[in-house]
């Protein structure tokens, strides 16, 4: 698989790259280490380099930037929070299959969860300067069509008439999924850290 030409599929030309991946064999190691693990990082980096060295503007207090510890440690936390949402999200995926009369399938499954995010996972780069965020919701709203694309797909081979259903109740689980890993970060590294100074 090339990762460039499969990133600019989903992005680009959803409908036909969705196609290509349906019969496409892989493993969930495959799809780990080809494309999720690389792609994944890249709002990993961007927020660390955006949180350290450009910082964020706080109400009253000003620009401050984490030190660089704080930023590598919330980088390598998101980044590894981001990896073990997206198989969650493929196992609860393939769990609700049966509810809309779908085949199981773990690989389909993580594909779904996986390519899906490749929108977001690109535009993670405008975290590199933090104001910038609101760039990577929109991609991220985009990332839902691509993964209602990949049901439509038959990637999971839904009757046409549960597909909505499926999407919803799977689009309902990543936001909590979504809210959950913020949650656990900002908990993590609270406010508290901008305070600190460098």
């Amino acid at each position: 698989m090339n990762l460039v030409a499969r990133v600019q599929g989903l992005i680009l030309k959803p409908k036909e790259e969705w196609e290509k991946i349906k019969g496409e064999p892989a493993t969930v190691a495959d799809l780990f280490k080809s494309y999720l693990v690389p792609v994944a990082a890249i709002p990993a980096v961007a927020q660390f380099l955006g949180f350290w060295l450009i910082g964020v503007s706080l109400p009253v207090r000003g620009t401050f930037r984490m030190s660089l510890g704080a930023s590598l440690g919330r980088a390598v936390v998101s980044y590894i929070l981001s990896l073990a949402s997206v198989f969650i999200l493929a196992l609860i995926i393939n769990a609700l299959a049966p509810t809309f009369s779908s085949r199981p399938d773990q690989l389909q499954s993580l594909k779904l969860a996986a390519y899906s995010l490749a929108p977001y996972y690109v535009a993670g780069i405008f975290y590199l300067v933090p104001v910038l965020s609101f760039l990577v919701v929109l991609a991220g709203i985009y990332s839902l069509y691509v993964l209602y694309l990949g049901f439509k797909a038959g990637l999971m081979e839904t009757p046409p008439e549960k597909i909505m259903g499926y999407f919803l109740v799977t689009l309902v689980v990543g936001i909590v999924l979504m809210l959950v890993v913020g949650l656990v970060v900002g908990a993590i590294f609270s406010l508290s850290t901008f305070y600190s100074g460098l």
